[in-house]
Order: structure tokens, then sequence, then C-alpha cells
């Protein structure tokens, strides 16, 4: 039997696509112009090893020369530490619709949980500069934790956490992968798209509390479509 409405005790919410927006074009375009390559080819060298980075397996140089061991593709250590503050800034734009609802979801007494594969510059970012994160009452990090999504043992530890049962939880992720494994665990899942097909979505299931319709969204692309970060 699916899970009600009803039975949801707590919201387990995705970082990157889901609390904040996509990367603009520029962001992107400054950051492949370190490399001398493409935005397209910037992204699919940015999601190669971007778990392990995530997870804390990497440093950040590590990471960052990565990129350099692609024949043609130089990089200097010096170029290095804006690279890493380009990263963080690219991510720090948040959806104000969605933190709108998070805000309305806590202070309707549900627990909330956030799980995100996040590298250390920008779990530091988060932790100090986003008054959000009073609304949340479980912060899961896969560099703190070194587990990453879709690893079921990060959704458990979430869980744990959270204090729910999977049958409790709802969990809201930009990604397909990350979705497939919460519903394996018996978590119900929604894939988030928009504010407005999340609503719908929720209407669906006569959730109780709906993130407002907003004209705000903005900075959609195809960047995002293969990436693991949050």
């Amino acid at each position: 039997m699916a899970t009600t409405a009803l039975e949801i005790k707590g919201v387990i919410l995705d970082y990157g696509e889901v609390l904040c927006l996509r990367p603009t074009e520029e962001q992107l375009l400054r950051m492949s112009s370190v490399f001398g390559i493409s935005a397209a080819h910037f992204a699919t060298l940015y999601e190669k090893n971007r778990l392990p980075y995530d997870r804390g397996d990497l440093t950040p140089e590590r990471y960052w020369f990565s990129f350099a061991d692609e024949p043609g593709i130089g990089l200097r250590a010096d170029q290095i530490p804006a690279l890493r503050a380009w990263d963080v800034e690219m991510w720090s734009n948040v959806n104000p619709a969605m933190i709108e609802w998070l805000e309305s979801l806590h202070l309707s007494g549900l627990r909330t949980a956030l799980l995100s594969n996040m590298h250390a510059d920008m779990v530091a970012k988060v932790r100090r500069e986003f008054g959000w994160i009073k609304h949340i009452d479980f912060a899961v990090f896969s560099h703190e934790a070194k587990l990453a999504k879709p690893e079921a043992r990060i959704y458990e530890y979430c869980l744990r956490g959270l204090g729910t049962l999977p049958q409790q939880a709802l969990f809201i992720d930009d990604r397909e992968v990350n979705v497939r494994a919460a519903s394996l665990l018996g978590i119900r899942a929604i894939r988030f798209e928009s504010v407005g097909q999340l609503r719908s979505e929720l209407e669906k299931i006569r959730f109780p509390i709906v993130p407002a319709d907003s004209s705000r969204e903005h900075g959609r692309h195809d960047f995002a479509s293969s990436r693991a970060l949050m």
C-alpha cells in the first residue's frame, strides 16, 4: 500500500536544484574558460569525479587537477582557489519559493532533513551563511558522512537522524537515480523538476503543505542533467 500524506512525519530535501537554482550559463563559461574548453565539455569533466569529491575521497586539488588529466587541458595550482570559490558561488543562489516551503514545513511541526551530496567548501558556506538552515532538524552532507547518494546507507543514516521510519518520510530530489534508491528503501519519493510540478505532485497525494506558485524560478538549462553534485 502506498504511503498516504497523513502518514508522513518528516520531509527530506536535496539541496542542489531543489533548494537552490541551477548555475547560470555565464557562471559555467567563467569556469570553463580557465581550461580553455566549452561549457559542455566542462560539464562532462565536472561530473566525472564529482561523487568521490563530494564524498571526501578527493582533495580539492586532486579534483580540479583531474580536469588536466585529459589530453590538451592544463591547469596551474594558482588557478585552483578561484575555481573553488566560483564553484561555491554558482550553487549559492537559493530558490525563494522552496526556502519558504521549507520554513512552512518546519513551522507546521513536521520533521525536516537536508540530504545532500556536497563537498567541504560548500558545506562550510551552508553552515556559516545560510540562515534557513535553522529550519532543518537534521542535516546530512556526503563529505561529513563519507557516504553519498544513491548509497543506501546514507538514506538510512538520514532516517535515523530524522527519527522516522522509511514509510513516514517524503524525499524530494532532482535526480532519478537518487529517487529510485529512496523508493527501494520504502521512502515516498518525488523527483523535483520545478516548483509547479512539485506542487502538483504533492496535491495528488493530498499533502497538506505545498509550495506557493512562483515566477522567480529561473536559470534552468541543460548543465545539470547528468551532474552528481548535491
